[in-house]
């Protein structure tokens, strides 16, 4: 198995729209790098909150609901970034939208400007034949509130090509994500989704 440069990543993996890495004084980079793509986070984010629920809520992923966050899409508050309260999570998408070809698997890992912070950003692995924008869950993990820039690079996907072809991919297998136009909230296989 090896991981794909950036000449590689520009010939085998469909990702739209496609940036290049390049300075943006001010900005957190993003786009395609020397072994992997730093994705960008986009306007809508969802952010965990117990003021819906007078405080009793349980996060429960096989009965999950959508009054357990409030939604931000900062293209309408005309901000350019949102807040997580101390030691929160929001759940947020990618600009971006990938094709991940059958024999590629893609990890996700955050980037170090918001690591240093004491942000965490984490993103299941992308599957063979998984398509769509991705999901990104962000962790809020100091006791002070922390900025989000939206549009702006938040995670460094890693493209792993392996020596042979899956037997049965993501498509395969009609995952439940598949094709995900963007922010996805959980959902278990066989239940009813409580959102709204």
């Amino acid at each position: 198995m090896a991981v794909l440069c950036d000449t590689q990543i520009r010939e085998c993996v469909p990702i739209e729209p496609f940036a290049e890495n390049v300075k943006r004084p001010g900005t957190v980079s993003y786009g395609v790098s020397s072994y992997g793509y730093d994705v960008r986070v986009g306007t809508k984010f969802k952010i965990f909150t117990n003021a819906t629920s007078g405080g009793v809520a349980i996060v429960d992923p096989k009965n999950f609901t959508n009054d357990l966050f409030i939604t931000i899409d900062t293209a309408q508050t005309g901000k350019d970034h949102i807040l997580i309260p101390p030691n929160s999570f929001a759940l947020a998408e990618t600009i971006e939208v990938f094709d991940v070809p059958r024999d590629v698997l893609a990890i996700c890992v955050g980037k170090s400007t918001y690591a240093r912070c004491g942000i965490i950003v984490n993103v299941t692995p992308l599957e063979p034949e998984w398509r769509g924008k991705v999901t990104i869950e962000i962790s809020n993990t100091t006791p002070l509130p922390a900025k989000i820039y939206a549009n702006e690079g938040i995670a460094q996907m890693i493209f792993l090509k392996a020596d042979r072809v899956c037997a049965v991919s993501y498509a395969d297998k009609g995952g439940k994500y598949q094709d995900q136009g963007g922010l996805t909230l959980p959902r278990v296989d066989g239940l009813p989704f409580q959102g709204h």
